[in-house]
């Protein structure tokens, strides 16, 4: 049971990892599956086996969830630009609760109050967001990538920098892969590979692999970097680094409807965008408090 809630658990962080706005490791937050996350992957050279089995139902999870929503998630952001977006805004702030109780919980750990550090460091993160966001407000279009030496070099960083969706809430890896210019064509070859490997069509599985594993291995380095910077964080300023974390969160929503598609407003429409994100808050927040007894187990 343990098993297929994790594997649950990362197929919805996979799925916040496709859309543009939405963080993998808010919704890790918003599971409550982020500090066994984290814990695992600083591990992972320690204690490999129990770590092993810990990631191995969240990592295929997040798989799954990549590789289905790589299809569906850019056909709903055209067809239902609204409705999507407010399902995830709703998925997204279900989680703010927990992340106030954590926040709650590292001020009584520390005996201190909220002083001027922590409403900056707040702000600094919200408007970071949002300007991560606006910077680059073009869409981007599918574009082919080459194969090139110096373009392996350049994807593979893309997946290190992009890594920290999957380490710090509220940043979406998804939203810095449009303003670095490359969403379209990475989903584009997540895609590709996908129906190559249903047509068995070698060539196309050799090209695809050429883009994915570079990016992979960016972002796995990533992943163990960053992790460690944020456990360090945590340890030596925990309120300060959650204030920082709910600033970055707070703001994803409006990352997300700045990226929205132009879509028709009828009543019908925001009637259905509002009972989307209703569900979505209720069922992450309800979610998250139904599974805790499992994750302590």
């Amino acid at each position: 049971m343990k098993f297929i809630l994790d594997f649950i658990k990362g197929m919805f962080i996979g799925v916040a990892n496709v859309i543009p706005g939405v963080s993998g490791g808010t919704m890790a937050v918003s599971m409550g599956i982020y500090d066994k996350l984290i814990t695992s992957i600083n591990n992972i050279t320690k204690k490999f086996k129990k770590s092993f089995i810990t990631l191995l139902p969240i990592i295929l999870g997040m798989g799954v969830g990549i590789a289905v929503f790589s299809f569906i998630i850019p056909y709903c952001l055209e067809v239902f630009a609204f409705q999507t977006c407010m399902c995830f805004a709703g998925l997204i702030l279900g989680g703010i609760p927990e992340l106030v109780g954590e926040t709650k919980k590292a001020f009584k750990k520390e005996e201190k109050g909220i002083n001027a550090v922590h409403v900056i460091v707040f702000l600094v993160f919200m408007a970071l967001a949002v300007w991560m966001a606006v910077a680059n407000p073009s869409s981007v279009g599918a574009t082919d990538i080459k194969v090139t030496f110096p373009m392996i070099i350049m994807i593979f960083a893309f997946g290190v920098i992009c890594s920290a969706a999957m380490v710090v809430p509220g940043i979406s890896g998804s939203l810095l892969l449009m303003m670095l210019g490359y969403y379209s064509a990475i989903m584009g070859t997540i895609s590709s590979f996908i129906v190559a490997l249903k047509n068995l069509d070698g060539s196309a599985i050799g090209h695809c692999l050429a883009i994915i594993v570079p990016f992979g291995i960016g972002c796995i380095l990533g992943i163990l970097l960053i992790s460690k910077l944020i456990t360090w964080l945590l340890e030596k300023f925990e309120s300060i680094t959650y204030f920082g974390i709910l600033g970055l969160v707070l703001a994803s929503p409006f990352a997300i409807f700045y990226k929205m598609n132009s879509s028709s407003f009828s009543p019908v429409v925001i009637i259905v965008g509002i009972v989307l994100f209703l569900v979505g808050a209720v069922f992450t927040y309800w979610f998250g408090e139904k599974t805790k007894t499992v994750d302590a187990v």
